[in-house]
């Protein structure tokens, strides 16, 4: 259950911010383990959309 809940969390978060869920996870995941511990904070929805849409409009 908790678990559960932890997910529709992250999941609630990502769509709240206009993020597809899958993909902000995906990438999360991928991301994580070579991110350094000052630059975690990049990795949360509303950083992460912002860091996307630059990359986008570049």
């Amino acid at each position: 259950g908790q678990r559960a809940a932890f997910m529709y969390s992250l999941i609630g978060t990502a769509k709240l911010n206009d993020i597809d869920p899958q993909a902000w996870l995906a990438d999360v995941i991928a991301r994580i383990s070579d991110m350094p511990v000052s630059r975690l904070h990049e990795l949360l929805p509303w950083e992460w959309n912002a860091a996307t849409s630059l990359v986008k409009a570049a």
